[in-house]
């Protein structure tokens, strides 16, 4: 129970942290989708980028994230020549990435659709570099467990995000002021501005982290990198393919739509915007996955390790449907996040956060691989949902158009984690309390139904009232059956 109030506790700090910051940053949201209308098609330049960067920094970072924690931990290990051999490695091969880019850059642009704007590609791509060396300084706070200054850059990287794009997209233009000559006559701004913005914020947060750079002077150790790389592929592999999951339909969906470049881009603007709403499922999963990974491998030598790993899965899923069902009760609220001219793709909401509470499930199983050093089974699970990602959407785009996205990435899930969880069973087995959590997914899918009846046949507020009083329903049960009043913190004393 000591370790799991101690891990609630970091998730607690990482999840506070990342609500917030997620928070700030669906300001963007509602200030660039005002600004860049569906049908003008540049918000889906900034979401097809935002794909390529996505995948991108799994590359650059390897899997090194994972086998830093790993050896880190690790009997016979040198934890000091770990961190600096691991800063070592993804700064030379971050740096070597921003060269290739500025040599090969004009093909690299007309290879990706963007070959009159080069320019938007070596601003994310040099962001993505650094991103991916920052990753392994992030990874040693979070390894040494100092949450509030992991969550206190996040924020201020965040924050300084949303300042500068209302200052560029809002202020400046109310203003009339065209500070070096950025806007046009008009005063529309470029979406690379957008870009360039983020490439700021990203330099601002490496100064931040001079004091953990400071490790890197331990040296280079040959034989531990060696060791790190052999560990490492197959989590790249995995999580090439796991990302590939996430973003591969925003990269592929311009081949694949049947319409114009820009009709293309209006549509895939759409879907990136609405799936913005559904990020609160991925707040709880990153959350959850920061404080969980450092957990699982700190208490991988304990005897009840099992029971813990099993009790963890039952608590997440619960807390996940429990997001799920509060977002789909305030969804007429929530909408307002993005332009009204986008809220014609919010069907896709429901669709994506099931979706990522499959790949929570999956995470949460994927531990059993990664103890047992049995990291390519990783890379064959995710391998296998990424084929049937990639079926589903070139099979269906031409005919759904954004829809095939979200469902492609319901089913690639899906396949993931119920292989993930037999295969498992055989080399790590589990007792999983599967009848309880069954119970939650179904109590959850009845009143999914009837918050969608109430929020179709309804008006926001009448709506809104009565799909609360569904979401208590699921509280009351979550009460009754597995977190009595008395046993929470706090509000447990005046249940005594």
């Amino acid at each position: 129970m000591a370790n799991l109030k101690s891990l609630a506790k970091d998730t607690a700090i990482y999840g506070l942290s990342s609500i917030l910051a997620r928070f700030i940053n669906y300001l963007l949201v509602p200030i660039q989708t005002k600004k860049f209308m569906a049908e003008g098609g540049q918000y889906g330049i900034i979401t097809n980028v935002y794909a390529y960067v996505a995948l991108l920094i799994i590359i650059l970072t390897y899997g090194m994230e994972t086998t830093f924690f790993r050896f880190m931990s690790k009997d016979g290990e040198n934890p000091q020549r770990i961190y600096s051999t691991s800063l070592r490695m993804v700064g030379f091969t971050s740096l070597v990435f921003i060269v290739l880019v500025s040599m090969f850059l004009k093909p690299i642009a007309a290879a990706m659709g963007y070959a009159d704007h080069p320019e938007y590609i070596w601003v994310m791509f040099a962001t993505v570099a650094i991103d991916a060396f920052t990753a392994i300084l992030f990874a040693y706070l979070r390894i040494k467990h100092r949450p509030v200054k992991f969550a206190v850059l996040k924020i201020i990287n965040i924050t300084l995000n949303i300042v500068l794009n209302l200052l560029y997209l809002v202020i400046l233009p109310w203003a009339g002021l065209n500070l070096f000559g950025i806007y046009d006559d008009g005063f529309h701004l470029d979406v690379v501005w957008v870009f360039r913005i983020n490439l700021i914020c990203t330099v601002a947060t490496l100064l931040m982290l001079w004091h953990e750079l400071g490790g890197i002077r331990h040296g280079f150790d040959r034989a531990a990198a060696r060791r790190m790389l052999s560990y490492a592929w197959p989590i790249l592999v995995m999580g090439l393919a796991g990302q590939l999951n996430q973003c591969l339909s925003q990269i592929i969906f311009p081949y694949l739509y049947n319409g114009s470049p820009v009709e293309a881009n209006t549509q895939l603007g759409i879907y990136g915007a609405c799936i913005k709403i559904a990020m609160i499922m991925v707040m709880i999963t990153q959350a959850f996955r920061f404080a969980y990974e450092p957990f699982v491998f700190g208490k991988s030598r304990d005897k009840d390790q099992k029971e813990t790993y099993a009790q963890v899965m039952k608590y997440y899923l619960i807390f996940t449907l429990l997001a799920f069902l509060a977002v789909m009760a305030y969804i007429k609220v929530l909408r307002h996040l993005v332009g009204d001219s986008y809220w014609v793709g919010l069907k896709v909401v429901p669709v994506v956060m099931a979706a990522e509470i499959m790949f929570g499930v999956f995470f949460n199983l994927s531990f059993w691989y990664k103890l047992t050093d049995r990291t390519i089974w990783g890379a064959w699970f995710s391998g296998l949902g990424c084929v049937v990602l990639v079926l589903i959407d070139v099979l269906l785009i031409p005919r759904y158009s954004y829809m095939a996205c979200a469902w492609a990435g319901f089913a690639a899930y899906g396949v993931s984690m119920v292989v993930s969880y037999f295969v498992g069973q055989k080399y790590f087995p589990i007792r999983y309390p599967l009848r309880q959590m069954a119970v939650y997914v179904l109590l959850a899918a009845v009143l999914f139904v009837l918050i969608q009846l109430s929020t179709a046949h309804l008006d926001t507020i009448p709506a809104c009232l009565v799909n609360t009083l569904l979401l208590l329903v699921f509280v009351g049960f979550i009460v009754k059956k597995d977190m009595p009043l008395k046993a929470i913190p706090f509000i447990g004393r005046f249940f005594r």
